[in-house]
């Protein structure tokens, strides 16, 4: 079935030349939007009113996005399925041929990992979730881009979100209270910048450290 729906994308790919600009720029550098938003994440949680819960998220979204690259790398090498366009026979491919090993995709894997971070950083600064949603959105473009431009099989993208997101709530579990901790001593040093947007003098005393 796998195979199948990869002909299918590929045939639409083929006869839908007008989508291929797009398709190509998602594929190969929509990734990097993703630390676009944590970026924005992390400046707006140090307003929030649990801001050191929050930055801990952040922070851990960007590890966790590292992280599951790093797993993934081992993933693939365990599994070692070739790239779809040297099993489909006169497959379209939109943009260089890689032929290392295709399952899970480490883009799909990190778009996974940074939007599931995303959403659990609005639990913390309801804000973010503007942020998860335009992640959400942002990965699956990104995983549907990969399998469009011919160098993954739909199996792969999906894994590789499931992985990514799997690895975040996974180490977020472990090690939110440590990495909270950690936000507060920051907050509390002269690193507070990085932890805590300070509100003005009048209502300094109010600054949302984490109870």
């Amino acid at each position: 079935m796998d195979t199948a729906w990869y002909r299918a994308l590929n045939h639409f790919a083929r006869h839908s030349a007008w989508l291929h600009p797009v398709m190509k720029l998602a594929a190969l550098d929509g990734v990097g939007l993703f630390g676009v938003l944590v970026l924005v994440a992390w400046w707006y949680a140090r307003a929030s009113e649990r801001a050191t819960r929050a930055i801990a998220a952040v922070g851990w979204t960007a590890i966790a996005t590292l992280l599951a690259v790093w797993v993934n790398q081992l993933l693939v090498t365990v599994v070692a399925r070739p790239r779809p366009f040297l099993a489909v026979a006169h497959a379209e491919v939109l943009v260089t041929r890689s032929h290392d090993y295709s399952f899970p995709s480490d883009h799909a894997v990190a778009a996974g990992a940074a939007t599931m971070g995303l959403w659990i950083v609005s639990r913390y600064a309801p804000y973010a979730r503007r942020l998860a949603i335009t992640s959400t959105i942002l990965a699956l473009i990104v995983a549907f881009a990969r399998v469009y431009v011919g160098v993954h099989y739909p199996g792969d993208v999906a894994a590789g979100l499931a992985v990514g997101a799997v690895v975040t709530i996974l180490g977020w579990w472990a090690l939110g209270g440590p990495l909270t901790s950690l936000a507060g001593l920051l907050a509390r040093s002269r690193l507070r910048p990085l932890v805590l947007r300070d509100a003005p003098r009048a209502s300094r005393s109010s600054s949302p450290v984490e109870r």
